[in-house]
């Protein structure tokens, strides 16, 4: 007797999951999706939110539930949707986040450079098409907008997308914060298609709108946390210290994997390769990193003979992070001079390797972009209007760039 793929996930935001296709189980049995358990979704975030040690596993999960939810709303309304064509949305959103390396946005140009995380994930998706004789044909062109029906993309990829819902209410349920909790129930029952198009019912408008302001209330609170920033930038330029170690010709421990990117053996056109081989080898390389590679080397390198390395392992390992100063107008030249120069009569370092020590960025938080498709509103005449103005509110704040700019650097110099 055959036995059942059908099977049952526990989630704990969502509730039961029915995993009721034999084509997404394989999948997400597959070792490039069981990878994902061991990537965690907000990176160095618990160092903040301790609970925040939730994985890009569940919030795949997590998306695809809401995206076959929505399926099944639409169909109740008369859009026609084939049984192929949900399974096809459904593996296009389980997959999306295939592309993410260790500590996700944090170290997206640290690990490979000149590639995203968003065509890591479709050269994962071409492979696993290959694998799987070509079952994902009709998935990847949902996901790169090359199917007729353009709302099916919509779905995966906009301003209203059933990622964005997964992680707002995700993020906030593990963080244990209230910004990011939406109606995202309400918003799903008030979907709707109209010229290929997802749009809301106005009965969802206010769902909408507090879906907006939660975005942005996440970002200052979660995402852009200074503390979470601050750790980030020290990650970053701790893997750039390993890097040009590396490359000026010392020997800098590191696993097997982790030391293929290290060494810059593993590089974005060998992920472009038209050779096959190649690529999938590259891609293969990409799938056995995961936090716990970096976690273990930055422990290791906490006793490196490099003082530099081994103070920001240390930082990074027992939690000892930079001060970081945030400001509306950008730092000057002679105050960051003045903060490496501090730094340089404190330790023995030279100028240049204050720069590890020291970093300027900024940083940015848009809700709702004017330049990307809008969400549409609408009303029972028929007619349709963008989000801002069916609002009642003011929501010309949410569109606009919010941009502000911090230095990171060690707290005893201040």
């Amino acid at each position: 007797m055959k036995q059942t793929k059908h099977k049952i996930v526990n989630d704990p935001v969502w509730g039961f999951i029915d995993l009721n296709s034999g084509l997404i189980f394989d999948l997400i049995e597959h070792p490039y999706f069981q990878r994902l358990r061991r990537i965690r979704q907000l990176g160095l975030t618990s160092l903040v939110y301790s609970g925040a040690n939730h994985t890009r596993f569940e919030h795949s999960i997590g998306s695809m539930y809401l995206v076959n939810t929505a399926l099944q709303v639409l169909r109740e309304k008369g859009v026609e949707i084939t049984d192929e064509e949900a399974e096809g949305v459904s593996v296009a959103i389980l997959l999306h986040d295939l592309g993410h390396g260790p500590f996700s946005h944090a170290l997206e140009e640290s690990i490979v450079k000149g590639i995203s995380h968003e065509e890591l994930s479709l050269l994962f998706m071409q492979e696993l098409n290959e694998e799987f004789n070509g079952r994902l044909d009709l998935a990847i062109r949902i996901f790169l907008d090359q199917y007729p029906k353009h709302f099916l993309h919509l779905l995966i990829s906009s301003q209203l997308d059933m990622d964005r819902l997964d992680f707002l209410k995700r993020d906030s349920f593990y963080c244990g914060v209230s910004e990011g909790v939406v109606s995202s129930d309400r918003i799903i029952k008030m979907l709707d298609v109209r010229n290929d198009r997802l749009v809301v019912e106005a009965k969802g408008i206010y769902s909408v709108e507090k879906f907006l302001i939660a975005r942005r209330m996440m970002y200052w609170q979660v995402y852009l946390h200074k503390t979470v920033v601050s750790a980030e930038r020290t990650l970053v330029n701790l893997l750039r210290r390993a890097s040009d170690l590396v490359l000026s010709g010392k020997e800098v421990e590191s696993s097997g994997s982790f030391a293929c990117f290290l060494k810059g053996e593993v590089t974005a056109m060998d992920f472009r390769s038209a050779d096959r081989q190649k690529r999938r080898l590259a891609l293969n390389c990409f799938a056995l990193l995961d936090d716990s590679d970096i976690l273990c080397t930055i422990k290791d390198w906490i006793t490196d003979q490099d003082p530099v390395l081994s103070d920001l392992s240390d930082r990074i390992i027992n939690r000892k992070l930079m001060k970081i100063k945030i400001s509306q107008d950008s730092f000057s030249e002679n105050q960051v001079n003045e903060l490496k120069e501090k730094l340089m009569a404190r330790k023995a370092i030279s100028a240049a390797e204050t720069d590890y020590f020291i970093s300027v960025g900024e940083m940015t938080n848009n809700a709702y972009r004017s330049d990307e498709e809008a969400i549409m509103i609408l009303y029972k005449n028929g007619e349709l209007k963008d989000i801002r103005d069916a609002s009642d509110i003011n929501l010309e704040g949410l569109s606009k760039t919010v941009r502000k700019h911090f230095v990171c650097y060690p707290a005893k110099i201040s």
